[in-house]
């Protein structure tokens, strides 16, 4: 199996379980957080989404490691299914063939550039400096709006800490295969801590009264444009067919972009529907993972 093949397996396997540590951290929060058996699934498979995501990013290109972690949200429409007994709906399916079609068509097009790039200093710092200011502005913004733009805005901050720190991590790791652990950048292997970090937090305080719609959806969108868009300037990454190929990458985007959108949703209403049957809960259960 090549790179691509890897890079595939490897990132459907991380969606998989994050889609998986979701439903664990669904159980724990119905059970008042409490149970260290819970706790360690929960655990363990969100590690297990990180591991495989990151080791995905050596394999392939950021563009398409990045887009098939859209598949969480894919995994997340036979989860609910079973878990709420509930068929999934046409416009279920629909968004779902979207994002499909989307991804196999960025997949067919995405190539390697011929020789790899390294993220060196003082590049990597400079990344880490612009990406903390962009996200600082985005958070800060969010604070003069009403609840709705102040949780977009909050989700599209999350979305591109998530997005660097998985470009960072990808330079890490070439790194470290290259040269061993002495040739990692400290700066880059800080910055993607930070950033993982600091997008889950943003993630998490997005969730407010605007509903859980639009901040999923955004955070979703957001994170492969903003991997995608540094992968190909940081490293070179490309696609087939010169200017056609970028119309049809284009095409492609778009029709990702709406059926993860539409898959954001389905995912928020069945989640509000799962809270509404125990309003004790409603409060604790947490959004999907992002990487």
């Amino acid at each position: 199996m090549g790179s691509l093949g890897w890079a595939v397996a490897l990132s459907v396997l991380s969606a998989a379980s994050y889609a998986a540590a979701a439903v664990a951290q669904e159980r724990l929060a119905e059970h008042g957080q409490r149970g260290w058996s819970r706790w360690a699934v929960a655990l363990l498979l969100t590690g297990g989404g990180v591991v495989l995501h990151v080791i995905a990013l050596n394999f392939g290109t950021v563009a398409v490691v990045q887009a098939l972690g859209t598949l969480t949200l894919l995994f997340a429409l036979p989860i609910a299914a079973v878990r709420l007994q509930t068929p999934i709906s046409r416009a279920a399916w629909i968004d779902a063939l979207l994002t499909v079609i989307g991804l196999a068509l960025i997949l067919s097009l995405s190539v390697e550039p011929s020789e790899p790039r390294r993220l060196a200093p003082p590049e990597d710092r400079n990344l880490a400096l612009i990406t903390l200011a962009v996200v600082a502005a985005l958070a800060l913004a969010a604070w003069s709006g009403g609840p709705r733009m102040r949780s977009v805005l909050l989700a599209a901050a999350a979305g591109t800490a998530f997005g660097i720190s998985s470009v960072l991590s990808k330079a890490v790791l070439a790194a470290v295969t290259d040269g061993g652990v002495r040739t990692m950048s400290p700066v880059g292997a800080i910055a993607v801590l930070v950033f993982a970090t600091g997008g889950y937090l943003l993630s998490q305080l997005s969730y407010g009264r605007a509903g859980m719609a639009a901040p999923l959806a955004t955070v979703s969108v957001s994170n492969p444009i903003v991997a995608a868009t540094t992968g190909v300037v940081v490293f070179g990454e490309g696609f087939r067919f010169g200017a056609a190929g970028l119309v049809v990458i284009a095409f492609a985007a778009v029709m990702m972009t709406l059926g993860v959108i539409g898959l954001a949703r389905h995912a928020a209403t069945q989640s509000s529907s799962d809270d509404s049957a125990d309003p004790a809960t409603r409060a604790d259960i947490p959004a999907w993972p992002q990487r």
